[in-house]
């Protein structure tokens, strides 16, 4: 079969399933526990790689479990692939914030909707910022050190946007 590239989505299935076979569920789990705090991925994604990952041979399906979830395991040419990934520039950061984007068109809001808007941000920034501290935290202590630095940088990543949130206008 021809080794071909993979996205990072893909990749991070690949990343993932090193910790052993997993359903698409158990797969969302896992992603939301280990890389929710700085990458997100859908459950229509993650469903969608599975068959693509299955097809280029990177993962093999398991024997069926209840209610007929099906998990899948990495194979040796889906760990070269992670590999050959891990190897690779990573690419310009996907800088696409919500919040931005609605303030910069904040001239067409009224001052009720932005400070609706911050408020919502603050709140979800806030307890975003609790979560990933805490999880920094138990990855420290697990010993995880590379975990642990990803999610520092979602640390300061909320940090960052809570101190933006204080000086963005609100009319």
């Amino acid at each position: 079969m021809a080794e071909a590239g993979i996205n990072a989505t893909a990749a991070a299935v690949l990343g993932l399933l090193h910790e052993g076979p997993m359903t698409g569920g158990q797969l969302m789990a896992a992603a939301d526990r280990r890389l929710g705090a700085y990458w997100s991925m859908t459950r229509s994604q993650v469903y969608r790689e599975l068959p693509a990952l299955a097809e280029l041979g990177y993962v093999k399906l398991g024997k069926p479990g209840p209610r007929a979830s099906q998990p899948y395991a990495i194979t040796a040419a889906g760990k070269r692939a992670f590999t050959r990934w891990l190897a690779e520039p990573p690419g310009r950061d996907l800088l696409r914030n919500p919040t931005a984007l609605r303030v910069a068109f904040g001239s067409q809001h009224t001052a009720g909707q932005l400070k609706e808007l911050m408020a919502g941000a603050n709140e979800y920034h806030t307890e975003a910022l609790a979560t990933a501290k805490e999880q920094a935290k138990e990855a420290k202590k697990e010993g995880d050190e590379y975990g642990a630095a990803a999610l520092d940088f979602a640390v300061a990543y909320h940090k960052a946007a809570l101190t933006w949130l204080k000086t963005a206008p609100t009319k």
